[in-house]
């Protein structure tokens, strides 16, 4: 297995590390998002991708003509889409690999529309947050050819393994850790600001020490809040996901967690999406973004 050219689809966060990190590894990288198109940000956007050596692809089949491995980093709920779009011009022969944060039956269903149009699906699931790490972001991968590429991915430095040839494990390894730690940021928002809110937390938090001493409960309050305002959709996106993975792990055994978590993530997006949070600095204390949202609260009628 050996690639000429990496295509990436979509140009977010994660995009824009992945093709920086990835650009002097192969002959070519190129990136297709719909954000392109946007009259507002697609000047900008464009402007980015030229000055990181990225060329920017004028649409999705673009894309698919030029790259031998196409890497999918989107929201989860474009997870199929995507899929469906690429099978209509992935060339034979090609990898796609789906780094997106779905369920086991969501990354079967994207697998069944690439391969059988000669294209090899490879399953990704993404272990931690990317940015500290790179492209060194420990990911798990699954499917037939998960081993070969693994292989190659590890030659470019990547800490990709191979944990099945079975699609659907390595996402639920994924889905079952995002249950824990996208409800710790869901715990950590909604007891901090509960907290706040009676004047609790300088003795909420020495318990939260007392019991987990080898967390810094101010620091890791502030990273939260900072993660979920920042990333909120994709993380309640996520999170639907991993209820999706609760339910196809068998009747009857149903996401109440799970379902709770995408909806305060999807709260705190909200939020976000109104300004609420406007401003704050990226240094900025968890206390900073519980007041603004307790400030955000309608007045009581008198």
């Amino acid at each position: 297995m050996k690639f000429e050219h990496v295509g990436m689809i979509g140009y977010g966060e994660v995009g824009k590390i992945f093709t920086a990190g990835l650009k002097d590894k192969v002959a070519g990288v190129s990136a297709w998002d719909l954000i392109f198109d946007v009259p507002a940000l697609r000047d900008a956007q464009r402007a980015h991708a030229a000055q990181a050596g990225v060329a920017a692809c004028a649409s999705m089949a673009a894309l698919c003509e030029r790259a031998d491995l196409i890497i999918s980093a989107v929201t989860a709920s474009s997870t199929l889409a995507v899929a469906q779009a690429a099978a209509a011009h992935i060339r034979p022969g090609a990898v796609f690999l789906d780094l997106n944060s779905a369920s086991p039956g969501t990354k079967q269903q994207a697998a069944a529309l690439i391969d059988p149009v000669g294209g090899h699906y490879v399953e990704a699931g993404v272990m931690t947050s990317v940015p500290p790490y790179g492209i060194r972001v420990p990911m798990l991968l699954g499917g037939a050819r998960a081993a070969e590429l693994a292989g190659v991915l590890a030659a470019w430095g990547m800490d990709a393994k191979a944990v099945s040839d079975k699609l659907g494990v390595a996402s639920a390894i994924k889905m079952c850790r995002s249950v824990m730690i996208k409800g710790l940021e869901a715990l950590v928002i909604e007891s901090y600001t509960t907290a706040r809110a009676y004047g609790v937390e300088d003795h909420v938090l020495p318990t939260l020490a007392e019991t987990f001493p080898s967390i810094d409960w101010q620091k890791q309050g502030a990273y939260f809040f900072s993660r979920v305002v920042q990333h909120g959709q994709r993380r309640a996106e996520e999170m639907r996901e991993a209820a999706n993975t609760v339910r196809e792990a068998g009747p009857g055994f149903d996401p109440f967690m799970a379902a709770a978590i995408a909806g305060k993530q999807q709260w705190v997006a909200d939020q976000a999406r109104a300004g609420v949070f406007a401003g704050i600095g990226k240094d900025a204390r968890w206390q900073d973004y519980a007041d603004r949202l307790l400030a955000a609260k309608p007045k009581a009628s008198s």
